[in-house]
C-alpha cells in the first residue's frame, strides 16, 4: 500500500526534529526538510536560495538543460556539483569524512519529475537511485535531493516531465526560468541561527586567555579574562582547529579556531523555451518554401540564358 504525501512528509519531518534535537553541538547537515520546514518557498526576493543562509561558503554549481522542449515530453537536466575528492569534512564528532551533496531544482510552473513509466531505459541509467522529494504538496516543480554521497552524486540526472498548453491552459509557450542550488558538505549554521562544528569560532570578549580546558561532551572550554575582571567561557565544539595559547591576549571577535570548511554552496540559472510543435511545423513549412523559391529561381536563370544563347545564334 502506497504511503501518502502527508504520511510521508510527517514520518521525514518527525526523523528530522528527532536527529536535531537529539545530535550533539555541529551536527548540522543542513537536510532540505530544514528548509521546507521554514521558507515557503526556497528562492527570496532577491533572487538568493536560501540554502546559502547555512551554507556560507561559496562554491560552483552547473546545470544542463535543453535550449526548447515540447509540451508533454521528457528531457534531463543534469545538475553538476564539482569539488575537489581528496578533502574531508569535519563531522558532528569531530573526526574527519566524506562529503555529502545535495541540490534544489526550481523548475516553471507546471514542469514536475517524470513519473517511472515516463522516463526512457536509458534516461532511468543515468538517474541511478536518486530519490526526488518535492519542496511541498502544492510545489512539485521545485525539487529537492540529499544529502547524499558526495563521491557518488557529484553530477545528478533530474528527468523532467514538460507540460502541454493544449491541456493545461494555465501553462503557456515560451520562454522560462529555471533555478538551481547545490551545495557540498555540511552547513556553518543551523537554521536557529547557532553555529555548527564546521565554523569559525571568535572570542566573546578582549582579553587575556587564562585557561584551555577539554570540555567533558568534547571541544574546549576557552576562559578569557578582560583587563576590568570580566570573565567570558567560549565553549568550542570538537573539529574546529584552535589557533590560541594559554597566556595570549585576544581582542574581541578576534579568531579562536581556524575554519574547517571545505564545502559550500552555488546556485545557477538557465532558460527552456517551451515550443509549439505548430510553430516548428509553420518553420519547416518556411525554410521548405524558401528553398524551393531558390531552386525556382536558379532554374529560372538557366531558361533566360538558353533563351538568350538561342536568340544570340539567330
Amino acid at each position: 500500500m502506497k504511503m501518502t504525501y502527508a504520511l510521508r512528509t510527517l514520518l521525514i519531518s518527525f526523523a528530522a526534529i528527532v536527529l536535531f534535537l537529539t545530535a550533539v553541538p555541529g551536527s548540522a547537515t543542513a537536510y532540505p526538510i530544514y528548509a521546507q520546514q521554514a521558507y515557503e518557498n526556497p528562492r527570496e526576493a532577491t533572487g538568493r536560495i536560501v540554502c546559502a543562509n547555512c551554507h556560507l561558503g561559496v562554491k560552483r554549481t552547473e546545470v544542463e538543460i535543453p535550449q526548447a522542449v515540447l509540451p508533454n515530453t521528457v528531457f534531463e537536466a543534469v545538475v553538476k556539483i564539482p569539488y575537489d575528492t581528496s578533502v574531508q569534512q569535519v563531522l558532528a564528532d569531530g573526526e574527519k569524512g566524506p562529503m555529502n551533496v545535495g541540490a534544489v531544482v526550481m523548475l516553471p510552473e507546471g514542469f514536475k519529475i517524470a513519473p517511472p513509466d515516463r522516463i526512457p531505459a536509458e534516461m532511468k541509467e543515468k538517474v541511478g537511485d536518486l530519490y526526488f522529494q518535492p519542496y511541498s504538496e502544492d510545489k512539485e516543480n521545485i525539487i529537492v535531493v540529499g544529502p547524499l554521497p558526495g563521491d557518488e552524486y557529484r553530477e545528478m540526472v533530474f528527468p523532467v516531465l514538460s507540460p502541454d498548453p493544449n491541456t493545461d491552459k494555465t501553462v503557456h509557450f515560451g520562454k522560462y526560468q529555471v533555478h538551481v542550488g547545490g551545495n557540498r558538505g555540511r552547513g556553518q549554521v543551523y537554521p536557529t541561527g547557532a553555529k555548527s562544528n564546521n565554523a569559525v569560532y571568535n572570542a566573546s570578549i578582549a582579553g587575556n586567555i587564562t585557561q584551555i580546558a577539554k570540555a567533558d561532551e568534547g571541544g574546549y572550554a576557552v576562559t578569557i579574562q578582560a583587563e576590568d575582571g570580566k570573565t567570558a567561557v567560549d565553549m568550542i565544539p570538537p573539529g574546529p582547529p584552535l589557533l590560541i595559547a594559554e597566556g595570549q591576549t585576544v581582542k574581541a571577535g578576534e579568531a579562536l579556531t581556524s575554519d574547517p570548511n571545505v564545502g559550500g554552496f552555488g546556485q545557477a540559472d538557465a532558460e527552456v523555451v517551451l515550443q509549439s510543435p505548430i510553430r516548428i511545423y509553420g518553420l519547416v513549412v518556411f525554410l521548405a518554401g524558401i528553398t524551393l523559391s531558390q531552386i525556382l529561381l536558379v532554374l529560372k536563370k538557366k531558361q533566360v540564358e538558353k533563351v538568350q544563347a538561342a536568340e544570340m545564334n539567330f
